[in-house]
């Protein structure tokens, strides 16, 4: 199968990680799309509650029969990296091909990453890029990358995602509308558990 990923701290998860997720399925005929909360991310100090994180994502995907909830790198007892955590799947499931799906950013600073050459080799990059600009930047990067590491990189065009969950965080401390940004169940468990409000 085709399996896409979209991982992340998820702090809270937003309707930009859920876009990332249907125009990879659309545009490049996955199978199942994987939301892969990190469990311990290696650039986060701070503590974050993890069973929050977790009851969010699965509000925000449980009516879509595509999208499933991976809690594979929350089970790890140490800092996740991207390239073990895609190389483990690749062990366990050799059947899949895993698309890992990312935000254009992350596309000129995936050098910086632990081991970016074993990230390359285990999956498909899918990097996310609008219709309308960045292209010639972004394909010039993805030459680079792919003389460079062999890499498989491929540009998931879609519209601009202008939301952030740092954005969102510091609009609920303030006490503004993220009405727009998430969907409502995790709205309604946000105010409910009254995350993320100011102290």
């Amino acid at each position: 199968m085709k399996i896409g990923i979209v991982g992340g701290t998820f702090d809270p998860i937003h309707n930009g990680h859920l876009m990332l997720g249907a125009y990879a399925y659309d545009n490049f005929q996955l199978d199942e799309v994987w939301f892969m909360p990190n469990g311990n991310p290696p650039h986060k100090s701070e503590e974050i509650n993890i069973d929050f994180r977790l009851d969010m994502v699965k509000l925000a995907i449980e009516d879509n029969n595509k999208f499933f909830l991976s809690t594979f790198e929350m089970e790890e007892k140490h800092h996740s990296y991207s390239y073990e955590t895609l190389e483990k799947l690749q062990e366990i499931y050799p059947e899949n091909t895993f698309y890992f799906i990312i935000g254009a950013d992350s596309l000129f600073t995936i050098e910086f990453w632990k081991e970016p050459a074993r990230v390359f080799q285990a999956c498909i990059i899918l990097a996310a890029c609008r219709e309308d600009k960045e292209m010639n930047e972004m394909n010039t990067q993805i030459s680079y990358l792919t003389e460079k590491y062999d890499a498989k990189i491929k540009l998931l065009k879609m519209p601009l995602i202008n939301i952030s969950s740092t954005d969102i965080r510091k609009k609920c401390e303030k006490g503004e509308s993220i009405d727009a940004l998430v969907p409502k169940k995790v709205l309604n468990y946000i105010k409910t558990h009254q995350l993320y409000e100011g102290k």
